[in-house]
C-alpha cells in the first residue's frame, strides 16, 4: 500500500503555499534590510530564502515516497520523506550557523556600534514576517498531523524558526532605534540557538524513523487491545512493531484453541489482520501467527 494520494497532494498544496509566502518575505525583507541598511533584516531574508529549497525538498520527499513498491523497493519508498526531514535539518542547521556567526561577529568586533538604521520599513516587514510565519507554522502543523508526514512537520517548525528570528531581528532593530544596537546581535544569537534545537529535534525523529523504531508503548497498547477484542484469540504472546518512514509494520502472535479446524485457526488470523488494518492506517503491513493453546493452560 502506498502512500495515500489525497495525503500527497495536501502535503504538496501546503509545500506550495508556503513557498509562495516564502518568496514574497525573501524579497520584501531584503528590500527593507537594504533600504534601512538593517544587517538583521537581511539575514532574516536569507532565512526565509532557505524556507523556499525546504518547501520544495518537501514536495521532492513526498512525491518520492508515494511511489508504489516495486522490484527493488518492495517495502516501498517511504523513508524518502525521512531524507527529505534529515536535508530540512541540515538546512536548519546551515541557516542558524550563518546567522549565529555573524552576530557574534558583530558582537566581538564592536560593528554593532556603527548600525545606523533608517525609517520604519525593517519593523515593519518584522512583524509582517512574525504574523505570516507564524500562522503558516499553525497551518503546515495540522495539515502535518493530519496525513503523520514527517516532511512536513519538519517544514512546520522550519517556519516557527523563521517567525522567531523576525522576532529577533524586531527587537533589535527597535533597540537600535532606542539607542541600543548591541541588542540587535543578541538577539539574533539566542535565536540561532534555537534555530539549532529544532534541528536537532527533527534530525533525531527522522534518524528514528529509518532505523526501525518501535512504535510508542500506546500505540503497542491499543493493538493487542485491537486483537484480543477479536473473537477466538485467547491471547497475545509476542507484538513487534517498527516504524518505516511514516508507516508502521507489525508482528503479532497471538494464541487459539487447539483443537480448532485450521480452516477457522485462519480466519482468526485473517480476523486480526483485517481489525488491525483496519483501526490503524499507518499500519501498512501486519503479518499474524497462531499459537496452538489448550482451554485449561
Amino acid at each position: 500500500m502506498a502512500v495515500d494520494n489525497s495525503n500527497k497532494q495536501i502535503a504538496v498544496k501546503v509545500s506550495l503555499v508556503g513557498i509562495i509566502a516564502n518568496i514574497f518575505l525573501t524579497v520584501f525583507k531584503f528590500v527593507a534590510g537594504i533600504i534601512a541598511r538593517s544587517g538583521a533584516m537581511t539575514s532574516d531574508a536569507v532565512h526565509s530564502a532557505s524556507d523556499v529549497f525546504g518547501g520544495l525538498i518537501v514536495i521532492i520527499g513526498v512525491r518520492f515516497s508515494s511511489k508504489e513498491s516495486d522490484h527493488d523497493h518492495p517495502y516501498g519508498h517511504e523513508r524518502f520523506e525521512c531524507v527529505a526531514a534529515l536535508l530540512l535539518s541540515a538546512a536548519l542547521f546551515l541557516t542558524g550557523g550563518f546567522i549565529g556567526f555573524e552576530s557574534l561577529q558583530k558582537i566581538f568586533t564592536g560593528a554593532y556600534k556603527d548600525l545606523e538604521l533608517k525609517g520604519q520599513l525593517a519593523l515593519i516587514a518584522a512583524i509582517t514576517s512574525i504574523v505570516v510565519k507564524e500562522a503558516m507554522f499553525w497551518y503546515t502543523r495540522i495539515n502535518a498531523k493530519r496525513i503523520d508526514s514527517t516532511a512536513l512537520m519538519a517544514e512546520a517548525w522550519h517556519h516557527r524558526s523563521d517567525a522567531l528570528s523576525s522576532v529577533g531581528a524586531l527587537i533589535g532593530i527597535g533597540g537600535a532605534q532606542l539607542g541600543l544596537p548591541i541588542l540587535e546581535p543578541i538577539a539574533s544569537v539566542i535565536i540561532c540557538l534555537f534555530i539549532f534545537k529544532v534541528a536537532f529535534d527533527i534530525f533525531k525523529d527522522a534518524v528514528d524513523r529509518m532505523v526501525d523504531h518501535s512504535c510508542d508503548s500506546e500505540m503497542e497498547e491499543s493493538i493487542k487491545q485491537c486483537a484480543m477484542d477479536v473473537p477466538g484469540v485467547l491471547s497475545v504472546d509476542l507484538l513487534r512493531t517498527r516504524v518505516f518512514g511514516n508507516k508502521i509494520y507489525v508482528d503479532i502472535e497471538i494464541s487459539a484453541d487447539s483443537t480448532l479446524p485450521l480452516s477457522e485457526a485462519h480466519q482468526i488470523s485473517d480476523d486480526v489482520h483485517n481489525c488491525v488494518e483496519q483501526e490503524f492506517p499507518q499500519v501498512k503491513h501486519i503479518m499474524v501467527h497462531v499459537n496452538p493453546k489448550n482451554n485449561n493452560e
